[in-house]
């Protein structure tokens, strides 16, 4: 037996646990219950309350002695007698069974509609009659009154069967192309069945006709639920007089009164497949409503969840016991699962001990497994020093480590580590002096990398509301932010000043820089002294905000050195390369030619030694500063010089256009071939012209 509590509601399955092979001996059974734990503790409710294959439908006769389920494989049929708690009789059929229903108090009548459109009757003794329905069907009612079965499946038709009669009566007509399910009232008889398309037709057995047309398919589009296609109606259900549930096969269960085409509550199962089952629970006007994958309870008025199963296998049907709060599944396995939900309702009269069971369950809860067990992993286990005994029962593997019993736990961990207790002690006066530490002044924590951008970012947020609405609101929240943490603790995202980028992008290192380093530095030694006690002060920003202006004005010439120091750190990594690159150009050479040639390449390398003449040694002085008086002169001295020498010519031309005549020194070799050149210059009262050089040439001698 399992216990699992969903929504504070117990849910015992009695099912829970393995199965005994139905070809074993008896002596082989006892011998594995006397050795399995788990086939120990296991609760059999009902002897050989399973199926060979699968169960696809489960059903409790009105007396509530027996239970019947029909299965595979072989197609067949089981009755169990609740009095005895053991199988009672099973009948093996030829083809599979679509639905089954009891028509007596007992097992002695009973219907099945098979997969291949026979109608099958048995009695107490066996097999009765067999007939054949036109069209393949899918569900079928008893109407009691008038001993008619309707067939509804695969077509327009609704067939009915009277069984008084022995023959086929007329059959209902309706719109729809096929039919899925049907349900037929207790009080008043009244007969449904659910379409294809969405619909629900309403019939009066008594006058044959048609009374009205529910639209549940656009009545399951809400705004709570989700509808991928057309529903379809899978499942029907009549409460009382008035109640009627109907379930689609897109999840969604509509409760209904019949004097409204409106439904008073849409519930959404949420996983889109088709319900299969539906009861109603009336003491706690419950609904039960299930699909392939979970049963759920929830009050019909509001909706509201109140427990739910999942079961390990696909549920095919779902039967409640009446008037307890027990139920059977139906599922793709072949084990059948019995639940007991002490909430619903009593245990049924046959089971009544589980009401004791459970009742000393719930005053002596027992411990699970887990609670008297430690989970260590095998690097755990190599700490304490018994990896020896991985694969000994004293270690029970279990995913990616192993259950050690807590006791062994405890005394391999004293023995590993000796002086547990005095670290422990340490710890708990560590923790205490922390708490009272905390309700003094805290300083500033800083993190291990980018202190001083974390610490700009702190002074930010500090800043008062107005100030910090134009820098944004995202400033204080990279500190706190998930995805920026890696920034504060990766010293690979450690910010480098010293780079050529940063000096390119901030060269500006402004007062307040210069002050928020020196309030790190203070920081980060009051961090390192362990102990210490006092309190410190916050300092307001005022001094910062009246030195931004000086940072201002001076920010050119930053940037201007700041450019000027990285031009000259280029140039000197240049030179130095160039330097190496010659030097191993030097040694290579050096080390390949011979001894003779390396000795007066040495010889020429050695300096030499010339003696310099009176007056040669300021002669570039002096031409230096000519160059510099020549470029402090204006444009009118400097053509008056060059008149002067004789080297420009400057003339008037018939259309009043200046012309410039200058002769160049014979220094390149262009000047061995033009002995003149003209550079004209026409000024025009409309815009001026651009200059125009004009070449003579003076040598017939080609370039």
């Amino acid at each position: 037996m399992q216990v699992s509590s969903v929504n504070n509601v117990k849910i015992y399955i009695l099912s829970h646990g393995k199965s005994l092979p139905e070809w074993l001996s008896d002596q082989k059974k006892r011998d594995l219950q006397k050795k399995d734990v788990d086939i120990q503790r296991r609760i059999e409710l009902i002897q050989d309350f399973e199926m060979p294959t699968v169960c696809s439908s489960i059903r409790v006769s009105r007396d509530g002695q027996f239970i019947l389920a029909a299965g595979t494989y072989k197609p067949r049929v089981r009755c169990y007698d609740t009095y005895q708690l053991s199988l009672k009789f099973e009948r093996c059929l030829d083809s599979e069974v679509v639905a089954f229903d009891i028509l007596s108090d007992d097992y002695s009548k009973l219907v099945f509609l098979h997969i291949d459109r026979y109608v099958e009757f048995h009695s107490q003794h066996g097999h009765y009659y067999k007939t054949r329905i036109p069209k393949f069907g899918r569900d079928f009612s008893y109407h009691y009154p008038s001993c008619d079965l309707y067939f509804v499946g695969a077509s327009s038709e609704i067939f009915r069967l009277n069984l008084e009669q022995g023959r086929f009566l007329n059959s209902l007509h309706t719109d729809a192309a096929e039919m899925n399910v049907c349900d037929i009232n207790p009080v008043h008889h009244l007969f449904a069945a659910g379409t294809l398309e969405g619909r629900v037709d309403c019939w009066d057995p008594r006058v044959r006709g048609r009374v009205g047309v529910l639209d549940c398919a656009l009545s399951s589009i809400t705004d709570g639920t989700e509808v991928e296609g057309l529903p379809s109606i899978s499942a029907l259900k009549f409460n009382g007089s008035l109640g009627m549930a109907v379930g689609t096969s897109t999840g969604q269960i509509l409760v209904y009164d019949l004097r409204s085409s409106r439904p008073l509550l849409v519930k959404d199962h949420y996983y889109g497949l088709p319900i299969k089952s539906l009861h109603f629970h009336d003491p706690l006007d419950l609904v039960l409503s299930a699909d392939s994958k979970i049963i759920k309870m929830w009050h019909r008025d509001n909706g509201r969840v109140f427990s739910s199963i999942e079961p390990q296998a696909d549920i095919n049907d779902v039967c409640l016991y009446p008037g307890s709060g027990m139920l059977f599944t139906a599922n793709e396995a072949p084990k059948m699962n019995t639940f007991y939900i002490p909430a619903l309702g009593p245990a049924p009269r046959w089971c009544s001990f589980l009401d004791n069971l459970t009742e000393e369950l719930e005053e002596n809860p027992e411990s699970t497994i887990y609670d008297d067990y430690k989970f260590v992993t095998r690097k755990d286990l190599e700490n304490l020093g018994v990896t020896h005994l991985i694969g000994s029962p004293l270690l029970r593997a279990y995913m990616h480590g192993f259950f050690m019993d807590i006791r062994l736990y405890h005394k391999v961990k004293t023995m590993a580590n000796p002086f547990a207790y005095e670290e422990y002690r340490k710890d708990r006066i560590r923790q205490k002096i922390e708490e009272s530490r905390a309700q003094r002044v805290q300083l500033k924590k800083l993190p291990k990398v980018n202190k001083e951008l974390a610490m700009k970012l702190m002074e930010e947020s500090e800043l008062p509301n107005k100030k910090r609405k134009k820098k944004g609101n995202a400033v204080e929240n990279v500190l706190m932010d998930n995805r920026f943490k890696v920034m504060f603790e990766n010293p690979d995202y450690q910010v480098d000043e010293r780079s050529e980028e940063f000096r390119l992008l901030n060269p500006i290192v402004s007062k307040v820089g210069e002050k928020r380093r020196k309030k790190l530095s203070q920081l980060v030694q009051q961090e390192e002294q362990e102990g210490e006690e006092e309190e410190v002060e916050g300092h307001g920003s005022s001094e910062e905000e009246e030195s931004s202006d000086d940072d201002d004005k001076s920010w050119v010439e930053e940037v201007r050195e700041q450019r000027r120091l990285l031009w000259m750190e280029k140039r000197e990594r240049s030179f130095n390369q160039r330097t190496e690159r010659r030097q191993q150009d030097r040694d290579t050479s050096l080390q390949s030619s011979d001894p003779v040639r390396n000795l007066q390449q040495e010889h020429q390398n050695q300096p030499r030694f010339y003696q310099i003449k009176a007056g040669e040694e300021f002669r570039s002085f002096s031409d230096v500063s000519h160059k510099k008086k020549m470029q402090k002169t204006s444009l009118e001295e400097r053509l008056q010089r060059e008149e002067r020498s004789g080297m420009l010519n400057l003339s008037d031309t018939a259309v009043g256009s200046k012309q410039l005549t200058f002769t160049l020194k014979k220094i390149c070799q262009l000047a061995e071939h033009y002995s003149h050149v003209y550079l004209v210059y026409t000024f025009s009262s409309f815009r001026p012209m651009n200059p125009i050089v004009v070449f003579t040439r003076t040598s017939t001698r080609s370039l």
